[in-house]
């Protein structure tokens, strides 16, 4: 049984076993980010955009950690309905993560970026590159603003990272008219390169 086959069942056996919208979005979004730490590995290997599953229409393009709040996942390029089921994603259009300006990710209140709600100001946000650079970045702000609030997207002069997700936290309907909004700024600090096993340089 291929890989993809084996996910599929997974999630399947999950779904059925749990019950429910809620158990299978949970179950869908664990294993997939289990696949795409193995298209990671891929990609890190000088693999380029390996894909997690035959069929994806995305790819890892970033690793995002919080140490002080056990967070390690994997940012996939776009940020489509269809990607953001699978782990956040990158909003295109805005700058890389990693690079100057304001990379913009967005992820699901009640999935990946449910942690959203759990960090302060001087929290250390860390995204790895699939060219093994490192960069450290510190929140330095939290809001709830207006989905229509285009400033949210806008580009900066700085290097920072923007964290969105539908708010409140806890809602039964998904979507709705706010959104939670978490700010990061880039430490002055030297990024780190790291070796392909992943050891620091």
């Amino acid at each position: 049984m291929t890989l993809a086959r084996s996910a599929a069942f997974v999630l399947l056996a999950a779904a059925a076993c749990h019950g429910g919208r809620a158990a299978w979005i949970e179950a869908k979004a664990l294993l997939a980010q289990r696949l795409v730490r193995h298209a990671w590995s891929v990609a890190r290997a000088g693999g380029g955009d390996a894909r997690p599953w035959p069929w994806a229409d995305t790819y890892p393009m970033a690793r995002l950690t919080v140490p002080d709040h056990g967070v390690d996942l994997f940012v996939l390029a776009g940020a489509s309905g269809r990607t953001l089921a699978f782990g956040p994603g990158h909003v295109s259009g805005t700058a890389l993560p990693g690079e100057a300006g304001n990379a913009v990710l967005s992820g699901h209140r009640d999935t990946h970026f449910a942690f959203l709600r759990q960090l302060v100001p001087g929290d250390v946000v860390v995204i790895e590159r699939r060219d093994g650079l490192r960069l450290s970045y510190r929140v330095s702000a939290r809001r709830v603003v207006d989905r229509r609030a285009g400033e949210v997207m806008g580009e900066t002069p700085d290097t920072r990272l923007t964290l969105v997700t539908c708010y409140p936290f806890g809602a039964l309907r998904p979507g709705g008219p706010l959104r939670y909004v978490v700010t990061a700024l880039a430490d002055d600090e030297r990024p780190l390169r790291l070796q392909p096993g992943g050891e620091d340089q």
